[in-house]
């Protein structure tokens, strides 16, 4: 199997009027396209069948490397996973703009909600399940008396937060299917509505007090599990796929596993669709699906990825997930209108405030086309990219963004508080003009100014931790002058506890060094993102996702 990311992207989200049944049927009503065949007694083996199938793919299925590889070895099928993120995804499909033959995503729920064309998908086929729950310190669940007790709501859950007694992490309902699955089942939980979510439904304060306890934030499922066990501050509760929770309970939490919560008044359940947007290569999609849903390989994505079984009738033994009936689906907003209110309202008005701090290098490199393209990127986060991705990881409301520039020296420290999150707003207007207003210096001091920036950021949480703070440092070349790597981590470690939660989330760019990049990244608890394979601003606008 080929792996080609579509620029270092990790990301994210979104079947209408798919019911439970359907689901553990894996049925294709409401799709728009037809059920592909499936060979659930087949002896499990593809036959040779050729060909290409270039697939756009969430990147919760890097996992199936191993899996695929088997079936292009059997089937002689050349699969090419790009990965992209849902929101990316549904622009690309719905504008006709795909340039690949299938899709396959945790959810097309946000997808099918955007289409104009049903026969955009030609078929569909579900390949495998997992619901999204609450993982919980274990220490927390005896407490709150939830350890072996069904009963458990989604109001329970937001009972504790109110008091102060859970905070959890959750990834970017924006930028992963976990967190708008999560987004969702919440506000229809807390509605208490059996009936497709309407913008009456949205609870504006019950949903402000949940997100309130929300710590830790990431723009993908498996990358928030691995900071939700590196914080340097404790987080209480992880709502994830229970895939990904039981693969920390196995592998890093194996002493004291996460108690998991399935609330009993409904959940959502990803059920990983894949979709054929092109119908001349039929043949090598209906291969891969008959493949993937044979018994033999759906006992092994049980056991390699702890995801359920979409074929009916699989028995696994021993099963890696709890036994016993899930909860009901809860249902999913009516249009896609609601579903952008309710996401434009997380953003701006329900989730704790961001705190977003750009360190940029303005050396003499930057001179030229590279400067042109920091200064359109943090025009199109001000509101000049209007793609569907573009709309959703523009600054926010609430939202303070600070620019550090730097050369040699570090220049100059511009502050800026979003309240109007409109296009064209004075707010935005003021970045934009501070963008364009960039100028060069001389040299490199990329650990002068991160240090610089720290010291700002430990300021900055100390006179108000309510905002999530990071910050992310750009550089086109090699430290050169000023401190040194050992002096920034030395610096780095002396911080409180508050100042090192502060991740940082690297852009490497033009002739930076990736392994000093990288060290970055991993001595901060941040990712580092690679603007050379793709473009600044997918590095930037995929960062949104984790701020």
């Amino acid at each position: 199997m080929i792996h080609r990311l579509n620029p270092g992207r990790l990301r994210r989200s979104a079947v209408a009027c798919l019911a439970v049944l359907a689901v553990l049927a894996g049925a294709g009503a409401c799709t728009g396209g037809e059920e592909s065949p499936t060979r659930p007694d087949g002896p499990g083996g593809p036959g040779r069948v050729g060909g290409t199938l270039h697939i756009l793919a969430g990147s919760e299925l890097r996992d199936l490397g191993g899996i695929l590889d088997d079936f292009q070895r059997e089937s002689g099928v050349e699969v090419t996973l790009e990965y992209t993120g849902t929101l990316d995804a549904v622009d690309r499909i719905a504008g006709g703009r795909a340039d690949a033959d299938a899709a396959w995503l945790a959810s097309d729920r946000y997808l099918h909600l955007a289409l104009d064309d049903a026969k955009t998908v030609v078929a569909r086929a579900t390949t495998m399940m997992s619901p999204v729950v609450v993982g919980v310190r274990p220490e927390l669940a005896r407490r709150f008396g939830w350890v072996g007790n069904s009963s458990v709501t989604w109001a329970d859950v937001a009972e504790k937060v109110a008091v102060g007694e859970l905070t959890y992490a959750m990834t970017n309902p924006a930028a992963s299917n976990s967190g708008f699955s999560a987004l969702t089942g919440i506000a229809a939980a807390l509605a208490g509505t059996a009936d497709a979510l309407t913008v009456d439904d949205i609870r504006p304060d019950a949903l402000t007090s949940f997100f309130s306890g929300q710590v830790l934030t990431a723009g993908s499922s498996a990358w928030l599990t691995d900071a939700f066990v590196r914080s340097t501050t404790p987080v209480g509760a992880v709502i994830n796929y229970e895939s990904e929770i039981l693969a920390l309970n196995a592998d890093r939490l194996r002493s004291t596993p996460l108690t998991i919560i399935y609330p009993r008044d409904g959940i959502i359940t990803a059920d990983y669709p894949l979709q054929l947007l092109r119908a001349d290569h039929r043949a090598a999609y209906d291969a891969l699906v008959s493949w993937l849903r044979t018994p033999d390989i759906q006992r092994r994505l049980a056991t390699e990825t702890h995801r359920r079984p979409a074929t009916p009738g699989v028995r696994i033994d021993p099963a890696p997930w709890p036994t016993g009936p899930l909860p009901a689906e809860l249902p999913f907003p009516a249009t896609r209108a609601v579903a952008d209110q309710l996401l434009t309202a997380y953003l701006g008005r329900f989730r704790r405030p961001a705190h977003a701090i750009f360190v940029l290098d303005v050396s003499p490199s930057m001179e030229g086309e590279r400067l042109a393209l920091l200064r359109s990127t943090l025009a199109g986060l001000a509101g000049a990219d209007d793609s569907l991705a573009g709309r959703f990881t523009r600054f926010r409301e609430r939202e303070r963004v600070t620019l550090i520039t730097f050369s040699g020296v570090v220049h100059r420290t511009q502050e800026f508080t979003v309240t109007d999150p409109s296009p064209g707003s004075r707010d935005l207007a003021a970045i934009t003009a501070a963008a364009d207003g960039l100028t060069l210096g001389s040299g490199t001091a990329i650990y002068t100014a991160l240090n610089a920036a720290y010291r700002y950021a430990s300021d900055a949480v100390g006179d108000d931790p309510s905002h999530l703070t990071s910050i992310v440092l750009m550089t086109d070349g090699e430290n050169n002058q000023g401190e040194t790597a050992d002096a920034f981590r030395a610096a780095y470690r002396a911080l409180p506890d508050t100042a090192r939660a502060v991740r940082t989330f690297s852009v490497v760019f033009g002739d930076a060094q990736v392994d000093e990049m990288r060290a970055i990244a991993d001595e901060t608890g941040g990712a580092m993102f690679d603007a050379r394979s793709s473009s600044l601003s997918e590095a930037f606008r995929e960062i949104r996702g984790y701020q």
